[in-house]
């Protein structure tokens, strides 16, 4: 009986723990009403969104409802926040596309494009859940804000130009941005557009942005298609060669493993690592904004983990990857929502919409889709985070504009492998290359400064303290060995080089050697390397390396004081000014 009662109690536990039973067990009454209402007015955003971002995705728009029912489903059980909304993204639309669609055959079988973009749900999940386990939430900081910017901006770009055709009324067959801005401008030369599809693009996009800005709480995007389909109704759009989204399939799909061919999943594998990766950057962004303002903590690896069960949960019944969005989320907080039950109600109201009302939206026209893809498309974009970045860090700009060519010229997987890399590269770039100096003494500012910033420091003669700004690894340790040596061999030549080691937080094998090496060779010219504010660890990791066989370990301070103090004592030296030529550290 006992060791019965202990595993009901551990299988009790377990189920505990698990985001949505927690959440469940802690409701409060109150909640109940604001979260219903929010759920009801999330659902306006969620419909026509959710069609519009399976039309970027390349897909049928019924795979954007399914898609979102099951997401919302899946991350209230697993979810560890409690408003975040999840769902098809504007961001991840090209990024499903430009997987998926070159691998659809020549005919464009839309059921072929479904089970691949299911199978890269499935394939996004099982990459978030496998770093769920291993605690890899840091992951997300490999994307820096330069290169998010950038790419951000590319994707804006990116997505303006492939809606642009469907806006007004045509089509461009083009596997780039450069072939699709050269199509546009053919087809607008020989007169392509459609006055009437025209009309209801760009019509739609003046309704969205106008009521974006000047009645924020009013649900734009719902008011856009309810005008949509009531002008289609009224003046028959639909005999004047206007496309329309037509009757939606009735009901629910079935529990369906995608069908997909062995060759398939290699190029699948490379999309799902791209799309894991935005999707957590997009993800931990929007949950350390809304945490910061519920009080909440935000559990990266426990995101993940919610992250996966969304997508598994979308990939096993025809949906396709799917990540936080940030307008979904606020609509939902400025609604009321308390919980994930807003997501439920969502979840069940577009169920009941696709079993009771399935023509509902058969008069939508494609063009109001584009409408709702390119004013998201507009909030990607950061222009005046752009040229802050201009103003403040030229390399950081730099960084940007690749990142942005990258996504514009190569395409947007390559871009979002480019953006990484050139995240990667520039932290590489600053422990490669690090700020280095010499310090002195500023008479009534106490500790050592940088000559830089103060040219009229003092110095003691025979004495340098060098301050290197990185940990010592292989890369830069040539180069600290280097301006070591430059500094030793300055006339009058110093009898103590001082490293102010405290911004030293390593030291690698290859460093060891090369500090080795150096030590021998400043003792041959009678200068002697002195180290003051090593950290222990990296103190420890110097005796393990045998470095005090040459390094005296007396010439080892805790402080810079202790060790200017020691200098002084054994030389007599006193503090003198130096010419601003000669305090020039360069």
């Amino acid at each position: 009986m006992k060791s019965g009662h202990l595993r009901a109690r551990a299988a009790l536990d377990r189920l505990r723990a698990v985001p949505g039973v927690r959440a469940a067990l802690s409701y409060r009454r109150e909640w109940l009403m604001k979260d219903v209402i929010a759920g009801v007015v999330l659902t306006t955003l969620l419909v026509p969104q959710g069609m519009a971002y399976a039309d970027l995705a390349g897909l049928p728009p019924i795979t954007g409802l399914y898609t979102s029912i099951l997401c919302l489903l899946g991350y209230a059980v697993f979810g560890p926040s409690r408003i975040l909304v999840l769902g098809p993204d504007s961001s991840l639309g090209p990024m499903i596309a430009a997987t998926v669609l070159p691998l659809v055959a020549a005919d464009g079988d839309p059921d072929r494009a479904v089970a691949l973009a299911s199978m890269l749900a499935l394939m996004v999940a099982v990459v978030m859940i496998l770093a769920s386990v291993a605690r890899l939430g840091f992951i997300a900081d490999l994307l820096s804000k330069p290169t998010t910017i950038g790419y951000m901006n590319g994707l804006a770009l990116t997505i303006l130009i492939g809606q642009l055709p469907k806006l007004l009324g045509f089509d461009v067959d083009a596997d780039s941005l450069i072939g699709e801005c050269a199509g546009l401008v053919e087809k607008l030369a020989d007169g392509a557009v459609v006055p009437s599809a025209a009309a209801v693009g760009i019509g739609g996009i003046v309704v969205i942005l106008l009521l974006q800005r000047s009645l924020p709480k009013v649900p734009a995007v719902l008011v856009m298609v309810l005008l949509a389909i009531g002008a289609t109704t009224l003046f028959g759009l639909g005999e004047h060669d206007v496309d329309l989204v037509g009757t939606l399939p009735e009901g629910l799909p079935p529990l369906t493993v995608p069908d997909i061919r062995l060759d398939d999943l290699a190029p699948l594998a490379g999309g799902a690592l791209g799309i894991a990766l935005v999707s957590l950057a997009d993800t931990i962004s929007n949950a350390s904004a809304f945490a910061a303002r519920t009080g909440q903590e935000v559990r990266g690896n426990q995101e993940m983990a919610g992250i996966g069960a969304a997508n598994l949960a979308a990939g096993l019944f025809q949906g396709f990857p799917v990540s936080t969005s940030g307008s979904r989320t606020a609509v939902a907080e400025r609604a009321g929502a308390k919980s994930q039950l807003t997501g439920v109600v969502g979840a069940v109201l577009i169920t009941l919409m696709l079993v009771l009302l399935p023509g509902l939206f058969r008069n939508l026209p494609q063009p109001a889709l584009a409408a709702v893809v390119i004013t998201a498309s507009l909030s990607l974009a950061d222009v005046s985070g752009t040229v802050r970045l201009w103003r403040q860090r030229r390399i950081e700009f730099l960084l940007c504009m690749v990142a942005f060519a990258g996504v514009a010229l190569l395409g947007v997987l390559p871009g979002i492998a480019l953006a990484v890399a050139l995240s990667v590269l520039n932290v590489f770039r600053r422990a490669w290359w690090p700020y280095e100096t010499v310090l002195g003494r500023v008479p009534g500012l106490d500790g050592f400064h940088d000559i830089r910033s103060y040219p009229q420091a003092e110095r003691l003669p025979g004495l340098v303290i060098y301050r290197f700004d990185a940990p010592l690894f292989f890369a830069n340790a040539k180069t600290f060995r280097d301006q070591v040596l430059r500094l030793a061999r300055t006339d009058p030549a110093p009898s103590w080089i001082v490293l102010a080691a405290e911004p030293m937080t390593d030291v690698d094998t290859t460093a060891s050697d090369v500090l080795e090496d150096l030590d021998e060779t400043l003792n041959a010219e009678q200068v002697h390397l002195v180290f003051a504010e090593l950290k222990d660890p990296v103190r420890r990791k110097i005796d393990r390396y045998g470095l005090t066989r040459t390094i005296d370990p007396a010439h080892f301070f805790p402080t810079l004081e202790s060790a200017v103090s020691a200098f002084r004592r054994r030389t007599g030296a006193e503090w003198t000014a130096v010419p601003p030529s000669d305090a020039d550290h360069r």
